[in-house]
């Protein structure tokens, strides 16, 4: 049973690919817990589809890929904010159009300059084939936005919830916003060989859903984040072996799993404090 269990990690590709998982797995669960107090799953959505066009242009320039990729995501992220600040259309409204836009405009790219590139790869990611230098670059990243996060928790979490009260506390609210669209920008970037443009929302949306549902403090929802996506993403790599499937898609069902295992263990325990309320006995009046 044990050899059986242990089989994957005999085959070099498979230990790359459990090494990239548990490398995105922190700062996606760190990140996605802000993105889901602050309501913007979506703008996760918008900035991994707007990579495309991005990675394709770097390609027909002959430059690296990943800055094309962060280009085009931060563009799109400091385009919605203009847009969003500049008329009376509700930001999600404007993160629809700008990312179907970019993302439009990356698949005529790349039909009109045919390359080299896979497109399975750049939309699904391509976890059992990545290398040294993409595991280096991935972890370099997910360091640096794992470090940042950390150290500005606090401001994050109040700018999040009570921008006002962040700008009257003396917070640089400005900073903390862009600064918070430069490092979703550059997560994507950091998952883009692993689990691909279109997988990349449920790295940055499911762990802090998950966590959020679990954890009644901050802290605790951080934690719970850190450790259901690490568990998730280990264990869809590990899975994935078994059932000769793609890691990327196994592990977001592990996460969809996840989810729903703990939206319906809350309605339960609400369900059972509602009874237990209701059968209580009154207390005298005094």
């Amino acid at each position: 049973m044990i050899d059986t269990l242990a089989l994957p990690f005999q085959f070099p590709f498979m230990r790359n690919a459990f090494l990239i998982a548990g490398l995105i797995a922190v700062p996606t669960a760190l990140l996605s817990c802000f993105l889901v107090l602050k309501g913007w799953s979506l703008m996760g959505d918008a900035v991994s589809h707007a990579v495309l066009p991005g990675i394709v242009l770097a390609y027909i320039l002959g430059l690296p890929l990943l800055p094309g990729a962060f280009a085009a995501g931060l563009f799109c992220a400091l385009a919605t904010g203009w847009i969003r600040d500049n008329s009376r259309i509700r930001q999600d409204t404007v993160m629809g159009v700008v990312f179907s836009g970019m993302f439009g405009l990356g698949i005529v790219l790349y039909v009109a300059f045919p390359s080299e590139l896979h497109l399975d790869h750049i939309l699904f990611g391509n976890m059992l084939g990545v290398d040294g230098r993409e595991i280096a670059t991935s972890g370099g990243i997910a360091l640096l936005v794992t470090l940042v996060l950390l150290a500005r928790w606090r401001d994050i979490l109040l700018h999040a919830f009570d921008p006002v009260q962040a700008r009257v506390s003396g917070l640089p609210v400005a900073a903390i916003h862009y600064g918070l669209l430069v490092i979703l920008s550059l997560t994507i970037v950091a998952t883009l060989s692993a689990v691909g443009i279109i997988l990349a929302i449920a790295l940055l949306i499911a762990p802090g859903a998950i966590a959020f549902l679990l954890a009644g403090r901050m802290q605790s929802m951080l934690a719970a984040a850190v450790l259901v996506n690490l568990a998730a993403c280990l264990a869809g790599v590990h899975l994935s072996f078994f059932l000769d499937s793609a890691p990327a898609p196994t592990i977001v069902l592990i996460l969809t799993a996840a989810f729903v295992s703990a939206f319906a263990a809350g309605r339960i325990r609400a369900a059972r404090a509602q009874r237990a309320g209701r059968g209580a006995p009154a207390q005298p009046s005094r």
